[in-house]
């Protein structure tokens, strides 16, 4: 498989787990680009450093986007048709949301989920494909519709 880029962005709340991450991804055939942060932020603002990236990346890049509970990175990153972020607590969330959904981000609670449980769900995101088929025509109403 050819090398994927792989865009990681947190707030403060999220910071810690972003570097545990980011290691843990490392050894894998992924091009990693910090977009930070590590001091206190607004995670809106980060998810529009990351959403700016991801709209010019090639059309396979991914992205994980971790704050404290998730949920605030999750809403500001749906706000762009060209990212379908999926908050995710466990791996079955995360298979499906590739399945299903073409999740192309993840957005994981740096203060609901601990290291090795957000390594888990990573593995089920990244090594989940999109089946396609009746899913697309949904995904097509997200992406070029807008909602």
């Amino acid at each position: 498989m050819a090398e994927q880029t792989l865009f990681f962005v947190s707030d403060h709340a999220g910071a810690e787990l972003r570097h545990a991450l980011m290691a843990y991804m490392s050894p894998h055939d992924w091009h990693i680009e910090d977009l930070g942060v590590d001091e206190t932020c607004d995670y809106p603002d980060c998810a529009s450093r990351l959403a700016q990236h991801m709209k010019t990346a090639p059309v396979n890049a991914k992205a994980v986007l971790v704050c404290g509970s998730g949920i605030g990175m999750s809403m500001a990153g749906n706000r762009y048709p060209w990212m379908r972020v999926a908050l995710c607590h466990d791996e079955t969330s995360a298979r499906l949301a590739r399945q299903h959904n073409n999740a192309n981000a993840l957005a994981l609670g740096g203060r609901l989920i601990d290291t090795p449980q957000a390594k888990a769900i990573m593995d089920a995101f990244f090594s989940t494909e999109f089946e396609g088929g009746r899913h697309q025509r949904r995904v097509d109403k997200m992406t070029h519709s807008g909602g």
